[in-house]
């Protein structure tokens, strides 16, 4: 296990934080970099037009070890939408077929599909909810009218994971597309990129990879490599190192998936911090964090079951994130309750979600739980 390594973040000590989930805390070296990132433009003499692209490749490829992607595959985004509206700009919907999504799934990965879908005469199928196996329901759920599954490998509500390479293997009978949002596990569950071969992946930064808000990155799948881009920036383009020669407009691309680029994806403040972070994770291993939170998980949901309250089982969610339901829901003060002894959780549907990260101790756990037991 990983030691606590909350000496690497400003968190008071009086303060529990967890819920990573919802935006991670800052460390102090991503805080550094952005600092010196800021002061940077002060000298913009000092820029040189190399700077526009050093950084970038430098994190691509940091992001491409610990996703165990191959770099030319990588993309910059600044949000998950931006990512999703890429993926479906690139998958071809027609009359009839049906783009399959979780029930109660975060709305970014779903607003654009009930679009395409409209404008194609297909339609969306749920996957209905449920407290048991969520794999087998997504399973059932994709059909031969399947075109498109757009789906996490854990709920962001509540952690129920999915087991992702049965779902690439069903997709791959059906012909569907498999479009993965790691937003909440991407840095902290790992996953074989290669045997599961999805077509797009989409994660932000500012959750578990411990980076920046509005900083997020994408693999795409190089047969979507031909596909167009959202938009058309001068930095995408074949030979644009050369500031002298940008008048010469050219119709090649970048190589890789470079072409999918955000605009200004040099940003010279995001960029560093979203390094620092993922240096950071480099350092500990993702296996490492994955096995460490586990840890943590496991101790809340045996401290859940003792005050009865419901849980999954430790096959059905993941290592990291988990829900706590409350018999007759989430009682209307509790999160205030907590509050007040500076104890943060999030509330998402029918769940207490609860998302530790290595700067928790078991004294956050033995915190969170006096707090519950007295509200109750």
């Amino acid at each position: 296990m990983i030691p606590s390594q909350k000496h690497l973040f400003d968190i008071p000590n009086e303060v529990t934080y967890l819920n990573c989930a919802y935006l991670s805390p800052q460390l102090k070296s991503v805080q550094a970099a952005g600092i010196q990132g800021v002061s940077g433009k002060s000298s913009p003499w000092e820029l040189m037009p190399q700077d526009f692209f050093t950084e970038s490749e430098l994190c691509r490829t940091l992001f491409a070890e610990i996703m165990g992607a191959d770099r030319e595959n990588v993309a910059f985004i600044p949000s998950a939408s931006y990512g999703i509206a890429v993926a479906a700009a690139n998958l071809k919907l027609k009359s009839g077929d049906e783009v399959v999504v979780l029930a109660e799934q975060f709305p970014s990965n779903y607003y654009v599909w009930k679009h395409v879908a409209n404008l194609a005469g297909a339609s969306i199928r749920t996957v209905p909810k449920t407290d048991s196996d969520t794999t087998a329901v997504v399973l059932d759920t994709i059909i031969e009218k399947t075109a498109i599954v757009a789906i996490p490998n854990c709920h962001w509500a509540d952690g129920a994971s999915i087991d992702i390479q049965s779902v690439s293997d069903r997709c791959a009978e059906v012909g569907a597309a498999l479009v993965l949002d790691l937003s909440q596990s991407a840095g902290v569950m790992s996953i074989d990129l290669d045997a599961v071969n999805p077509d797009f992946v989409i994660t932000v930064g500012y959750k578990w990879l411990l980076g920046p808000y509005s900083f997020g990155y994408m693999i795409i799948n190089k047969k979507h490599h031909d596909g167009p881009p959202l938009e058309y920036n001068w930095m995408a383009r074949e030979n644009s190192e050369d500031f002298s020669d940008l008048v010469l407009y050219r119709d090649a691309f970048q190589p890789g998936a470079r072409k999918f680029d955000v605009g200004e994806r040099s940003n010279f403040v995001l960029m560093p911090m979203a390094m620092a972070a993922l240096k950071q994770i480099s350092e500990w291993g993702v296996g490492n964090i994955e096995n460490s939170l586990s840890h943590f998980t496991d101790e809340i949901a045996k401290r859940a079951f003792d005050l009865g309250l419901t849980i999954r089982n430790k096959k059905q969610r993941a290592p990291h994130l988990l829900g706590i339901q409350f018999q007759n829901g989430v009682p209307n003060h509790l999160t205030e309750s907590l509050k007040r002894e500076n104890i943060y959780v999030s509330v998402r549907g029918n769940s207490m979600r609860i998302a530790p990260y290595l700067y928790n101790t078991n004294k956050d756990i033995d915190r969170l739980f006096s707090a519950i037991k007295q509200s109750l």
